[in-house]
């Protein structure tokens, strides 16, 4: 199978995308919080940090490598081409504003994840030509500004055009939490990435856990 093909499947099961951010995690560091999204039943952990130094960034991913391919569990880097690289991550996630997907695919190879943020159609279908595995759709809903650059909320509808326009996965983001996360995939998502709904959680454990739950079942559902 050709590895491009093998990873958008990979992709595809990735129900929840859980997303490190040490500014809201209370004190918790990148490594607390992937290690207890782990415990809780994770299956792919990103780690994004726009403020950390090279070094720290570095020391950061190395450990988080380290943790999730012990579990068996798939990491992406965020932004960080060289640092995904330095650390042998399994992919790197780029916004419209970092380097170019197409740039970033000759740079990671054919044996990386690459996955590129859309929020309209034209994004989607330039990641898609670009050679992206899957795309990250949003914001969907108004979220806590975890990120300067996150745009007003798109809606479920950015979801479902997305969705009948490209052959790749979908996972949306953006205020994604246990009251709205049934409509993400009523809408035709194939994942849901979250940043507060997890960092910000007393335990994020549990937290986690109660997210798989929901997606199960509304999966069951379908």
């Amino acid at each position: 199978m050709d590895s491009k093909l093998k990873n958008q499947k990979l992709i595809f099961n990735w129900n929840l995308y859980i997303i490190t951010d040490e500014i809201l995690s209370q004190g918790r560091s990148h490594f607390d919080v992937a290690r207890a999204a782990i415990s809780g039943g994770a299956k792919v952990i990103q780690l994004r940090d726009k403020t950390a130094s090279s070094r720290t960034l570095y020391q950061s991913a190395q450990k988080i490598r380290d943790l999730t391919r012990e579990h068996g569990i798939s990491f992406i880097v965020n932004d960080r081409v060289d640092i995904a690289l330095a650390c042998d991550a399994d992919g790197v996630h780029v916004g419209q504003n970092d380097l170019p997907a197409a740039v970033v695919r000759q740079l990671i190879g054919e044996g990386k994840i690459l996955g590129v943020s859309a929020s309209n159609l034209e994004e989607a279908l330039q990641a898609e030509s670009d050679g992206a595995n899957y795309l990250g759709v949003g914001p969907v809903f108004e979220a806590r500004r975890t990120k300067s650059d996150a745009g007003q909320p798109r809606g479920l509808e950015l979801i479902t055009t997305v969705k009948a326009h490209c052959n790749l996965p979908i996972i949306a983001i953006g205020g994604i939490n246990a009251s709205n996360i049934r409509e993400v995939f009523r809408s035709g998502a194939d994942g849901a990435a979250v940043i507060s709904a997890v960092v910000t959680a007393g335990n994020i454990r549990k937290a986690v856990s109660n997210l798989l739950e929901i997606i199960t079942s509304q999966k069951g559902e379908s």
